[in-house]
């Protein structure tokens, strides 16, 4: 251990610090990372590499950006230690400023380097961003205790009524998303739009609308960071505290031409369905991208009176209509389809699902009195009603999206310098190139490499980028989009001075 370490250690048991500790109850962890820092490494990820422009191979930053992107992140943890234990912005600011504590390094950094305004500022910032995490999110204290969370938010979501179409298409992206919370093992996970709409079996047109109009509002989604290249965007799925704080549901058309209900009249007193619903959403998400339940085939409708007869066996339409959350005429309807396909039984007055429903295989009734054959898998089920296929189509969009978007990030990528170097008078002057369509073919190789315009030979370092322009592929140039700019604009004003 140390010097440095030792001396870390014994500030634990001053008198001020023991102080802050007691009363924002900060864990062990926290102490830790203030007075030692990251010694594990636990808030480096990334933060000293990038991808590099083929986005494939990683490269590493420059020691200053790594520094401070992995300095940033410590100062943020703390900051979120503080606020969940009920500490306040100036004992962040006092453990922070410490001269000894070695979580604070970034802070006191910018403090040398730009002044203790711009440190105070920085650490209102982070406080801000810290206290809006904190109270917009739930401290898990182990991978069991989030498997505890996520148990609980499904049974909430299984029995909160889905009503109506757009209600019913919200709940396979939500489930869509819980699937993503329990393969990451918590409620915050990441997930790009192409990557839920093909778990949903939905067009991201579909899936936008019910974000914006459903999810969102009611609270059982938040975006925390929009994703950008590789990285799908960043969620946290929630319990709908907003539906349950009486928030007005959203309108399917913002236009009717119906007329509101008349209190008087005793019209519209209750809804049809129940306030509370039964179904199982492990069911709902192995069968919702299928093509079998695509718009125009058994649809979401299907989906939720499967989902609700797997959960209760042998029930009524009335019960039906109440566990489900699907419309009296909606459910007839369905379930006489569903019976066509022999995926359904009834006997009596109520209704269960056949013996091999989940794989899609149906069985002839003996009482049936029409020519529809059983089912025999959700292929045919979906060959039957023209919707084979869709999911195929919908996922070869998305690689053909996915794969433009990359290329042109690509190329966004390859400005890595836009100038020729000349020397006049004893010095290198940067000379902007021409416009793309004013570079002579003549300098263009098949292979993209540049000709030397007198020999006709290739030049080293010189490449051609997919937009013609010309650029130099050195292993030093690891500067950014902005500092390339900065750069050239520089190079171009030099230009001009010295012609």
């Amino acid at each position: 251990m140390t010097d440095s370490t030792h001396h870390a250690l014994s500030q634990r048991n001053s008198t001020e610090f023991r102080s802050i500790v007691s009363h924002a109850q900060l864990p062990s962890t926290a102490t830790d990372l203030i007075l030692l820092g990251d010694l594990t490494g636990r808030y480096a990820t990334g933060s000293y590499s990038r991808l590099s422009s083929d986005g494939r191979t990683v490269i590493l930053r420059g020691d200053r950006q790594g520094a401070a992107e992995h300095g940033h992140r410590i100062t943020a943890a703390i900051a979120c230690h503080v606020a969940r234990a009920g500490g306040s912005i100036d004992q962040l600011t006092q453990l922070l400023l410490h001269p000894e504590h070695e979580g604070g390094r970034h802070t006191r950094n910018i403090a040398l380097r730009s002044g203790q305004t711009r440190a105070l500022d920085y650490i209102h910032r982070v406080w801000a961003n810290a206290s809006e995490a904190v109270s917009t999110t739930r401290a898990l204290g182990s991978r069991h205790h989030a498997y505890e969370v996520l148990a609980a938010l499904r049974d909430r979501i299984e029995t909160t009524p889905w009503r109506g179409e757009r209600g019913r298409t919200a709940l396979r992206v939500l489930r869509a998303h819980l699937n993503f919370a329990e393969i990451t093992g918590g409620p915050l996970h990441h997930a790009s739009e192409r990557q839920t709409a093909e778990e949903a079996g939905i067009s991201r047109t579909t899936l936008r609308a019910v974000y914006e109009t459903v999810l969102k509002p009611q609270g059982w989604l938040r975006r925390l960071r929009v994703g950008h290249g590789r990285e799908g965007s960043t969620w946290y799925l929630d319990d709908g505290s907003a539906l349950s704080h009486g928030a007005p549901a959203s309108l399917s058309r913002f236009r009717t031409t119906q007329y509101p209900p008349d209190p008087a009249l005793g019209e519209w007193t209750t809804p049809e369905t129940a306030t509370t619903a039964d179904i199982d959403s492990t069911v709902l998400g192995q069968l919702m991208g299928h093509d079998a339940f695509a718009h125009h085939a058994l649809g979401s409708a299907a989906l939720m009176l499967i989902s609700a007869l797997h959960q209760r066996p042998y029930e009524t339409v009335a019960e039906l209509v109440g566990t489900s959350s699907v419309s009296r005429a909606t459910t007839y309807r369905t379930l006489k389809r569903l019976a066509d396909h022999g995926l359904v039984q009834h006997t009596g007055e109520t209704w269960a699902l056949a013996p091999r429903v989940l794989e899609g295989f149906g069985i002839r009734l003996p009482d049936a009195a029409n020519s529809h054959t059983p089912a025999q898998g959700w292929t045919k089920v979906a060959e039957q009603h023209g919707t084979w296929g869709v999911a195929a189509r919908r996922k070869a969009l998305h690689a053909a999206e996915r794969a433009a978007y990359q290329e042109a990030l690509d190329q966004f990528a390859e400005h890595r310098s836009r100038a020729v170097v000349i020397v006049r008078d004893g010095r290198q002057v940067l000379v902007p190139t021409p416009r793309p369509d004013e570079i002579p073919p003549a300098w263009h190789a098949p292979d993209g490499r540049v000709l030397d315009p007198v020999s006709g030979r290739p030049v080293g370092d010189w490449r051609v980028a997919t937009d013609g322009r010309l650029i130099l592929i050195t292993p030093s140039d690891q500067r950014s989009y902005d500092e390339l700019a900065a750069a050239h604009a520089e190079a171009r004003s030099e230009w001009e001075s010295v012609a």
